[in-house]
């Protein structure tokens, strides 16, 4: 099967998943359950993967572990922590192995101990469970939710439920498991933003635009920073990239700020499986009033903010005569210009940026931002503009650019302008 086809009955699976679901809680909720069990059994199939691996060494006489035919022995060795993490595999205790999950949630409902007291509930089961791998996994603690027991779910409807996802496969011929999950994460995220009625760009960037903009900038070495990070869409492509090009991923550094909890959770999540490094701030909060990297600079800087966010959505008094808007403060009705110095702001004296902006950056007039946009031109930080095919965007219409904003420009006084619509390019001196 094709990576297209395997992709495609994965997701409509997965969305059945999610329906099992919707008639008894909104999507704000169900998102977390649905998304924890998927990395639940993930998490499990990959530990699952590991411990068949090893036990074919050990019965492999001409492996260095073999263990000849002590089958005590060998199922002693299977427990070995080590065996996993030193091949960045998480250790999952029996608990919360998948296996055990499906084989005891069913014996949950209704059943009860011989003395009377009934088993733990479906719910309970998997709450310890994620408990048991927050506890061996520290990088997670306080990012799972533990909340299945005091969700008000029919308790067979969480059974159909863990049924369903153990169909879900973590396995393809051409494709690494973890990056099958983040593929899963990414589709759900897309359909959560149309569910839930968020607006274009707020909640999920295009795998294309987060691809191009990692080639174009090319973050091989250094701090690398999102401050609007999503799910680490930007930094798992940016290991991509570093991989397929030769380099190591210990070159680089992660840092990032996410204010929605969901979405910060399933960023940690992302980097945790992969073994990436990262510094995300102590807690998802909003990049403007809590910047939770205030003395970052940055090598490569990365990010599709929110489009056009309006006062209630961003401002605050105290940001009035903040020291990041060098170029002149934003407009309070348009935080796109807010976005764009922020970032120039964490980026280092030889840094380079890519971000996505709505195309009214390229133009506007409204509450001085043709001033900002013309002093950021006149210090010559425009290297390249992208006009980007229309409806890329989950939700929205609108059509947006691509910003590459260099510091240390290699050609000085022009600026590449690359009309993708069209598929031509015209490199062209911005008059200054």
């Amino acid at each position: 099967m094709s990576e297209k086809e395997f992709l495609y009955n994965l997701e409509r699976k997965l969305w059945k998943s999610a329906d099992k679901l919707r008639s008894s809680l909104d999507a704000a909720v169900y998102k977390h359950v649905v998304l924890g069990l998927i990395f639940l059994k993930y998490v499990s199939d990959a530990f699952e993967v590991r411990r068949k691996e090893l036990e074919i060494e050990f019965r492999n006489p001409d492996s260095e572990l073999y263990l000849g035919d002590d089958e005590k022995l060998i199922k002693e060795e299977l427990e070995v922590r080590d065996y996993y993490t030193e091949k960045n595999v998480f250790w999952v205790p029996e608990i919360a192995r998948w296996n055990y999950i499906q084989e005891n949630i069913r014996l949950s409902i209704g059943a009860k101990l011989p003395d009377g007291r009934e088993f733990k509930s479906a719910g309970k089961l998997i709450d310890d469970a994620l408990e048991a791998i927050e506890k061996e996994n520290p990088k997670l603690k306080r990012v799972l939710n533990k909340d299945y027991a005091k969700l008000q779910i029919e308790q067979s409807k969480l059974a159909d439920l863990v049924d369903l996802i153990s169909t879900i496969p973590f396995e393809h011929e051409s494709l690494k498991a973890k990056d099958i999950l983040g593929h899963v994460y990414e589709y759900f995220l897309g359909k959560f933003a149309l569910a839930e009625g968020k607006g274009g760009g707020q909640f999920y960037t295009p795998k294309s635009i987060v691809n191009l903009i990692v080639e174009m900038i090319q973050p091989f070495k250094g701090k690398v920073y999102d401050p609007a990070m999503g799910s680490g869409g930007f930094f798992i492509s940016s290991e991509r990239f570093i991989e397929a090009h030769g380099g190591k991923i210990e070159d680089i550094s992660i840092y990032g700020q996410e204010s929605n909890p969901t979405t910060w959770r399933l960023a940690i999540m992302n980097m945790v499986i992969r073994g990436l490094d990262f510094n995300f701030g102590k807690e998802p909060a909003d990049t403007f009033t809590k910047d939770q990297h205030p003395d970052l600079r940055a090598d490569f800087v990365l990010a599709n903010p929110p489009f056009n966010q309006k006062e209630e959505d961003w401002w605050s008094p105290s940001l009035e005569n903040d020291k990041r808007w060098i170029y002149g403060t934003p407009p309070k009705n348009n935080a796109n210009f807010a976005w764009m110095q922020h970032m120039l702001y964490h980026t280092a004296p030889n840094g380079v940026v890519g971000l996505v902006l709505a195309n009214g950056s390229l133009s506007s007039t409204t509450g001085g931002e043709d001033t900002i946009r013309k002093k950021i031109v006149e210090a010559d930080l425009v290297e390249a503009i992208v006009a980007l095919p229309d409806k890329l965007f989950f939700n929205t219409g609108i059509p947006a650019s691509i910003w590459i904003l260099n510091k240390n420009k290699y050609q000085k006084g022009k600026t590449l302008f690359i009309d993708a619509r069209r598929h031509t390019l015209n490199f062209v001196s911005m008059a200054l």
